[in-house]
């Protein structure tokens, strides 16, 4: 009796395809409609709601924005996002700990992107399932606040590989804290040698004029 020969079969379509292909259909979207669509991105805490509650009150009646929030369960963020007079909706994930392009296109009925500029894509609280899931953004924001530790980007460097602008957030607690903001920006510049970093504080408003040019497509 011949030995059965183990056989090594090659799967050579990304896992991610389907995705990939949706993502597409959300870019043609947003640019056929002029929308800059910004997908958001932290660990749980690090301030991304407190950062999108400041520009949606700072920026009203300057930008037309609205939001699409992701979290695993409850509407909060959106009930919050919603005080300040825009429109937010929210994507409740379950168990999937990350927004996909599926979700955000299953959303954007409910939103007039006729008359949008930007539409933040707020993910889950996720350094890591994340970084994988292409959303048809036209930009990336990663935020890492001052009370997580400078180390945060050599532990996940793979979501700060995909950031086109890293927001250091609240810069108010830094000092109470002991951050340290040489080493967090050498950490940063390791996982994404050049990438532009704003340095902000929504409560105090410190740096939210570089954060806001970012959220115009403007050069800070």
């Amino acid at each position: 009796m011949t030995a059965t020969k183990p056989r090594i079969v090659t799967v050579r379509q990304h896992i991610l395809k389907a995705n990939d292909l949706t993502a597409a259909e959300n870019r043609a979207a947003f640019a056929a409609a002029g929308v800059r669509a910004i997908n958001l991105a932290s660990s749980p805490g690090a301030g991304k709601t407190a950062l999108l509650e400041r520009t949606l009150r700072d920026l009203a009646g300057q930008v037309n924005m609205a939001v699409a929030v992701g979290d695993l369960a409850t509407e909060n963020d959106a009930a919050r996002l919603r005080q300040h007079g825009a429109q937010a909706e929210q994507i409740v994930t379950g168990t999937i700990c990350h927004l996909d392009a599926a979700m955000v296109q299953a959303v954007l009925p409910r939103f007039d992107l006729a008359g949008l500029e930007v539409l933040f894509l707020e993910n889950v609280g996720n350094l890591v399932c994340p970084s994988s899931y292409d959303l048809g953004e036209a930009a990336r924001a990663v935020l890492i606040s001052t009370t997580e530790g400078e180390d945060k980007p050599l532990k996940y460097p793979t979501m700060f590989n995909t950031a086109d602008v890293v927001v250091i957030t609240k810069m108010d607690l830094a000092d109470a804290v002991g951050f340290d903001r040489a080493l967090c920006r050498e950490n940063i510049d390791r996982a994404r040698p050049g990438v532009p970093v704003i340095e902000l504080s929504s409560r105090s408003g410190a740096g939210l004029d570089a954060w806001f040019a970012f959220v115009r497509g403007e050069r800070a």
